[in-house]
C-alpha cells in the first residue's frame, strides 16, 4: 500500500508550528532560529518527509534551473568545459538545460525566451553572439566564461600569459620560424591576448614569425579543410625550417598533428607543436600535445562558485546585487609532451 504524502499541515500538527512558518522554513529558511529550523528538520525525518519538487517550483517559481549556452561541441574545450560543468550537481544541485547556438543572435535569443520559460535561475554563456548588455537585461545571474563580459560577471584564464608562455618554449627550441593559427578574434575577445602576446613576444626577440587569423566555419569538417590547406602551405614554404607551430586551441593542433602523420607517417624534428586548453584530445592524441592548460576545472568550480552566490542572494528576503560586475581571472600552466623538444 501506498505511503500518504506528509504535507505542510501534517508537519505544522506535528512541531506545533503554524503552516506559514513550515513554509518559510522551505522558501526562506534564514527568517526562522536555528532552533526552530532544526525543530522542523527532525519532524521531516520522523515523519519521512520527501521533497515535492514540483510543488516547491509552483509554490516559489524557483526551478533549480540553470541555463548552458555553448557555441559548439566539435571543439574539445567547450565538450570538457560543459562535463565539467555538469558534475557541479553533487555539490549545488542546480540542474542544467543545454543549448548549443551556433546560427546567430536571432536563434540564441529564441533559446534564452525558451529557457527563461522554464524560470531559470542563472545562465552561463560561452557563446559569442550576444552582446553581455544584452545578456544583462534578461535580470538574472549570468556568467560568462572566455568571452565579452563587460556588463556581466566572467571568469577568464589568463590568455597573454598562456601564450607567452608556449611562444616562449617555441623560442627556447630555437624554432627557425614562429606560426600562430587562430581565428580573426575581434580584440574585446579574452582569446585575442593569446595573439598578441604571440606577436609581442616574437617581436621582442626578433624571432621570424607569421600569423595566420584564416580560420572560419561552422563544422569541423569545414576547419579541417581549412587546416589542411593551411599544413601545406606552411610544409612548403618552410620546408627547411625547424617550425614552431602555436595553435589557439588543442582540437586546432590535433587536426595539424594528424596531417604531419598523414604526409610523414611519424613527427618530423622539423616541428613542434603547443595547442591551448588541455582538453582531452591533447593526452589522448596520436602524439600527446605540448599544450597551455587552461585548468578547465577550475574554470567551472569558480564559475558555478560566482554564480550560485548570486542566485541564493536573491532568495533573501532582502537580497543585495552586486554593485558591479566581478571577473576573475585564472593562471594557466604550460603541460609539456611529446610534440616539443
Amino acid at each position: 500500500m501506498a505511503k500518504k504524502q506528509v504535507t505542510f499541515a501534517d508537519i505544522a500538527e506535528y512541531t506545533n508550528f503554524s503552516k506559514t512558518t513550515i513554509s518559510r522554513y522551505f522558501n526562506h529558511p534564514d527568517s526562522l532560529t536555528l532552533e526552530n529550523q532544526e525543530k522542523i528538520s527532525q519532524a521531516l525525518d520522523a515523519l519521512g518527509y520527501k521533497k515535492n519538487k514540483l510543488a516547491k517550483v509552483l509554490a516559489n517559481g524557483k526551478s533549480e534551473f540553470v541555463g548552458i549556452i555553448v557555441p559548439n561541441l566539435y571543439l574539445h574545450y567547450y565538450s570538457e568545459m560543459l562535463t565539467q560543468l555538469l558534475s557541479s550537481y553533487s555539490d549545488y544541485h542546480y540542474k542544467f538545460l543545454v543549448f548549443v547556438s551556433d546560427r546567430g543572435p536571432e536563434e540564441e535569443e529564441q533559446y534564452i525566451d525558451e529557457l527563461m520559460a522554464y524560470q531559470i535561475e542563472g545562465l552561463i554563456v560561452l557563446s559569442h553572439t550576444l552582446s553581455s548588455e544584452k545578456l544583462a537585461s534578461y535580470q538574472i545571474p549570468v556568467i560568462a566564461i572566455e568571452r565579452e563580459a563587460k556588463y556581466i560577471c566572467s571568469v577568464t584564464t589568463d590568455n597573454y600569459m598562456g601564450a607567452l608562455q608556449a611562444t616562449n618554449l617555441l623560442i627556447r627550441d630555437k624554432c627557425d620560424i614562429l606560426v600562430h593559427i587562430n581565428a580573426n578574434v575581434p580584440d574585446f575577445v579574452p582569446a585575442y591576448s593569446r595573439i598578441l602576446a604571440f606577436q609581442e613576444t616574437c617581436q621582442e626577440h626578433n624571432v621570424p614569425y607569421e600569423l595566420n587569423l584564416n580560420i572560419t566555419g561552422d563544422s569541423y569538417q569545414d576547419i579541417f579543410a581549412q587546416m589542411h590547406r593551411i599544413f601545406a602551405d606552411i610544409d612548403e614554404k618552410y620546408a627547411d625550417k625547424k617550425k614552431g607551430i602555436f595553435l589557439s586551441n588543442d582540437t586546432y593542433a590535433n587536426m595539424f598533428l594528424n596531417l604531419i602523420f598523414q604526409k610523414y607517417g611519424y613527427f618530423p624534428d622539423t616541428y613542434e607543436l603547443v595547442g591551448f586548453d588541455n582538453s582531452p584530445i591533447a593526452s589522448e592524441a596520436i602524439l600527446p600535445i605540448t599544450t597551455v592548460g587552461q585548468q578547465i576545472d577550475l574554470i567551472a568550480k569558480t564559475s558555478m562558485e560566482l554564480l550560485v552566490q548570486q542566485m541564493e542572494e536573491r532568495k533573501k528576503r532582502k537580497p543585495v546585487p552586486l554593485a558591479e560586475p566581478i571577473h576573475k581571472q585564472i593562471t594557466p600552466i604550460l603541460i609539456r609532451r611529446k610534440t616539443t623538444s
